[in-house]
């Protein structure tokens, strides 16, 4: 996988020793020695990931995150802090400063590497959409990179300690204080926590309960399994050993390959120190990893960063969904356009020759209509051609598509439908466009009437052309014998 490094150290032997290890795995390397250059780097653009140290003099690894992460040209490339401080406290500052992980010195090499990996994966998913919809990076916070949580935004979870600890929590579950000044919003997002016990899953969602909306709930492996779409979590977090060794790690394949839960994104619980099964995990596609003991701020920070990557991406899909569907939809009527509707015209012909059923075609024009433009306007015109289209709607089967193939001409594909039905709904259209009450500006009706042709595409038929060309000649009928009628011509050029 392809990608572009800046390796960010005040040290030239960390910098030296960290861009070895990613040359070796083919990676394009970019070095600077502070955090300010850093953010000059970033800024000219074409950086995927940065690796930056945690404690640099001048600037700190936190506060240049949160440079990058306050401006839109940078806000969205992942940072990865590194550091030689075991506590807590170093990872929960960096974390709050927008970082998207922590690695400590020694660096394992496996996991750098996953980490990578993992971290290219999600920005190339980012990139492949944004280019497909055309949407250019409006983030969830508007700001137009990648929502980050804000140091305030996050509670501070003034745990006290009374009480035995429950194995695999940092910190007793007897009682939580002071979870959360009232001036900071919790933020949205369902989050799933499937741990092998029941109780420390009830305990941990307490602790996290005030930095989201929803409180996390609590489930099993089964209650994963059987979510309905509209229970899907935004994010799970799931225990590597869940009911047996790596039990956890094949629900989280699982859950990615269905359709309900193949967009939440997975956090995987891991023993200390296992690195091996975290660059697996990270591999098999988990969106980030976490060791015990469980600090519930600090895991509280990573699925808060991992709600507002999914809502990003969910926006995005969103975002592709709507210029899909803009592709093919007249923006003026409403109406399936002319691509769309000969594309599928071909699929329900071949679908109905299967199964040797006749397929119904109208096209229609509505009369007189540029002089409606010429007397009365553009805007007048349009009103015609919606309150057409409304009507067209409103007296065609759900199964039924009309289309708009351009300008005030229209095409019907009915499909399981007899020579008769097609004419009795030919003869219902031009009854109801007749009967529309289009006022003017003055109160003055408008009248409008439409002429349309009638044929059939007949299972046999190989070539959809033909009946193309039949449809337009009955039209053409319909138009020269004094419009506002219907003209059907069947398969042998006979005109009715």
């Amino acid at each position: 996988m392809p990608g572009r490094i800046l390796i960010v150290d005040d040290v030239a032997t960390n910098r030296i020793v960290m861009k070895v290890k990613l040359a070796a795995a083919c990676y394009e390397v970019e070095l600077a020695s502070s955090g300010k250059e850093a953010i000059e780097i970033a800024r000219r653009g074409g950086i995927d990931v940065i690796i930056m140290d945690m404690l640099m003099p001048g600037m700190s690894g936190a506060e240049a995150t949160r440079h990058l992460r306050a401006d839109p040209a940078t806000s969205s490339i992942p940072v990865v802090l590194v550091t030689a401080l075991e506590e807590p406290a170093v990872r929960l500052e960096g974390l709050e400063a927008g970082a998207d992980d922590f690695l400590t010195r020694p660096v394992d090499e496996v996991a750098l590497l996953a980490r990578v990996r993992s971290l290219l994966r999600s920005r190339e998913e980012e990139r492949d959409f944004e280019e497909r919809s055309g949407w250019l990076s409006v983030g969830v916070d508007g700001s137009g990179g990648v929502s980050t949580i804000p140091p305030t935004a996050l509670p501070g979870f003034g745990i006290a300690s009374r009480g035995p600890a429950t194995p695999g929590l940092a910190e007793a579950p007897a009682r939580f204080e002071g979870a959360r000044p009232a001036a900071l919003p919790a933020v949205n997002g369902r989050v799933s926590l499937v741990l092998a016990g029941r109780e420390e899953g009830a305990v941990l969602a307490k602790a996290l309960a005030s930095s989201f909306r929803e409180t996390p709930r609590v489930t099993d492996r089964e209650g994963a399994l059987g979510l309905t779409e509209g229970e899907a979590p935004d994010v799970l977090l799931i225990d590597a050993d869940l009911d047996g060794p790596n039990q956890g790690l094949r629900l989280m394949s699982e859950l990615r390959s269905r359709p309900t839960t193949r967009h939440s994104s997975c956090v995987v619980v891991l023993p200390p120190g296992d690195s091996e099964r975290a660059a697996t995990a990270l591999d098999l596609g988990a969106a980030d990893v976490v060791h015990r003991p469980l600090i519930a701020r600090e895991l509280a920070m990573r699925l808060r960063t991992q709600l507002a990557r999914k809502e990003r991406a969910d926006r995005m899909r969103a975002a592709l969904d709507r210029g899909l569907k803009m592709a093919v939809i007249d923006p003026l009527t409403g109406l399936h356009n002319r691509r769309y509707g000969l594309h599928q015209l071909e699929r329900i012909a071949t679908r109905c020759r299967a199964a040797e059923e006749p397929v119904g075609l109208v096209l229609m024009d509505i009369d007189h209509f540029k002089s409606v433009n010429d007397t009365h306007g553009h805007p007048v015109g349009d009103r015609v051609l919606t309150q057409v289209a409304q009507v067209m709607r409103d007296n065609t089967r759900l199964q039924d598509l009309v289309c708009r193939l351009g300008g005030e001409e229209f095409l019907a594909i009915l499909p399981e439908t007899s020579p008769a039905q097609v004419q009795a709904v030919a003869e219902r259209l031009r009854k109801a466009i007749e009967a529309m009450d289009l006022r003017l500006s003055d109160g003055a009706r408008l009248p409008v009437t439409m002429s349309l042709g009638v044929t059939m595409l007949e299972p046999r038929e190989d070539a959809m052309s033909r009946a193309l060309d039949r449809v337009d000649r009955a039209l053409y009928g319909a138009k020269s014998g004094g419009r506002n009628r219907v003209v059907e011509i069947d398969g042998d050029m006979r005109s009715h």
